[in-house]
């Protein structure tokens, strides 16, 4: 009796977030470029920061298999309720100082963003249980969107702990396949680095980054484990 061979293990597989989308000619170009989710931030000191009609307006073009995903700094929850509520949101990003409790209790698939200032700060990510953490670059005043890198070596580290890990930070369609292979995360996370303006994206440079990051994974192969 012939034995079926073993299934060949899989790729690595890699989720792209495209965050800061204010218009929806911006969303339709990011998902025709195959991102997987889209992210709208609520912080008022953001350049890249919608209204709630701007982002209900960005939501209805906004098929239902890409992931609409909210960023908040420390926000008020009636403000979280609001949101979920006007636009649909599938998914919370939380970037300031919020505690484990307020990131669950919205009911919804949730992110919290770390900023790394070294790997002592690894310690902070575990009392996390939420969906996912992302990490980012630390600069003092800023709470994201920084353009600034940091140490992948340790990004490297938190994605061997349990949890998907998101990395953002400085990542262009120049820097985003070396991450990929280095740090191997669950998935990457871009702003600025594809941006024409701040809060305007340039589309070419989408497809780019989204390109690179997928041709990377794919070169890297399964994941150990």
């Amino acid at each position: 009796m012939f034995r079926r061979p073993p299934n060949p293990p899989k790729a690595l597989s890699i989720k792209v977030k495209i965050c800061g989308i204010t218009n929806p000619g911006d969303a339709e170009a990011a998902v025709a470029a195959g991102a997987d989710l889209l992210g709208l931030v609520f912080h008022d000191p953001s350049p890249r920061r919608v209204s709630l009609e701007q982002a209900a307006e960005v939501c209805r073009v906004i098929p239902p298999y890409v992931v609409r995903v909210g960023l908040f700094v420390n926000p008020a929850p009636e403000r979280v309720t609001e949101v979920i509520a006007r636009c649909g949101l599938q998914m919370l990003q939380f970037h300031g100082d919020e505690t484990p409790g307020f990131c669950l209790q919205f009911g919804l698939m949730t992110l919290k963003a770390f900023r790394i200032q070294g790997p002592k700060t690894l310690e902070d990510l575990p009392p996390y249980a939420t969906d996912a953490w992302l990490l980012d670059a630390h600069v003092p005043g800023k709470f994201g969107g920084t353009g600034q890198t940091f140490d992948w070596a340790i990004a490297a580290q938190a994605a061997q702990l349990g949890k998907p890990v998101f990395l953002a930070g400085g990542l262009t369609p120049d820097n985003v396949g070396e991450a990929v292979r280095r740090v191997q995360p669950y998935g990457v996370d871009v702003s600025g680095g594809v941006e024409a303006a701040p809060g305007r994206k340039d589309h070419a440079k989408v497809r780019a980054f989204i390109e690179a990051a997928r041709q990377a994974a794919r070169a890297v192969g399964p994941k150990p484990g």
